[in-house]
């Protein structure tokens, strides 16, 4: 089995090789709708996952309507097509960076048979909202850490050691990144010879695209989301140092169920949300699946 990590919770960012940080400084944007708005309770992310989905899985869905079931479902789903390109992670260390609620922290220990999983986030909200939800896996017997952490900490600057972890994933959260070196730099520092990182977001596929994006929906214009480039982004991954970066579209499975559900609410709060299918259909973005190895 492999090493078990440091207790991240109790010493917090001053596991961090540097020192102690103050929390992270925050978008107002991000600050916003992660904290007092509480993206995970708005009923298009169902089930309190904050994500698209993944829909490929679900069977015999054309035709027919759209179930919230189907919708936690997909959620869920993405979360599995990740964390389904490690191999053998029976026993292993596992970190999510930017866990929300901590939902997809608890299936990695439920389905893949980790041995330890610490969920990073950079709202506060997000990691009381994760620890009060999964209170009963976060306490050890005779006060030993339990098999699942929740960490405050940035992206750019993960609060734990050197060679802390096995494998390291992200599901929808790298579009929120500000510094992806930044984050590249610290994901290759804290695994561990041999470990594995999988991310899985939407990313613009043309810097013409990134230019454009913020015209068409409005979380790139207000200072949510950052329209990053996936080419640019495989090559960030592979300047830090990550091996073997491969990149792995998979939109086909994403946009248009995603669509067709919002489109079967009966008065969605946000009608551009459905501008995301028209920017997939004119090229403008994907949704993409990167995978890369440790050295």
């Amino acid at each position: 089995m492999a090493q078990q990590p440091p207790s991240a919770g109790a010493a917090g960012p001053a596991d961090h090789p540097d020192g102690p940080e103050p929390p992270p400084d925050l978008p107002e944007r991000v600050a916003k709708v992660y904290g007092e708005l509480d993206l995970s309770t708005v009923p298009a992310f169902a089930g309190g996952f904050i994500n698209f989905g993944y829909w490929a899985g679900l069977a015999d869905i054309d035709g027919r309507p759209l179930t919230e079931a189907d919708r936690v479902r997909s959620e869920e789903d993405l979360y599995r097509l990740v964390l389904a390109t490690f191999d053998r992670p029976e026993g292993r260390t596992a970190l999510e960076v930017g866990c929300g609620r901590g939902l997809g922290c608890a299936l990695a220990l439920r389905e893949f048979a980790l041995g330890s999983v610490i969920g990073l986030d950079a709202h506060p909200d997000q990691i009381a909202r994760a620890r009060e939800t999964h209170a009963a896996l976060l306490g050890g017997p005779a006060g030993r850490a339990g098999r699942l952490d929740f960490v405050l900490g940035a992206a750019e600057r993960i609060p734990l050691p050197d060679d802390a972890v096995d494998l390291l994933y992200s599901v929808e959260a790298a579009q929120h990144f500000r510094d992806l070196a930044g984050f590249a730099r610290e994901a290759v520092r804290v695994l561990r010879a041999g470990g594995r990182l999988a991310l899985t977001t939407f990313f613009a596929r043309s810097r013409e695209a990134a230019r454009v994006l913020p015209e068409l929906l409005p979380p790139y214009a207000d200072g949510l989301d950052v329209p990053h480039v996936v080419d640019e982004v495989a090559a960030i991954l592979a300047a830090a140092g990550l091996r073997g970066v491969r990149v792995r579209p998979i939109g086909d499975g994403v946009w248009e169920p995603y669509d067709r559900y919002l489109a079967q609410q009966p008065e969605p709060p946000d009608r551009w949300a459905r501008r995301y299918l028209t920017a997939y259909e004119t090229g403008l973005l994907d949704y993409y699946v990167l995978t890369a190895g440790a050295g």
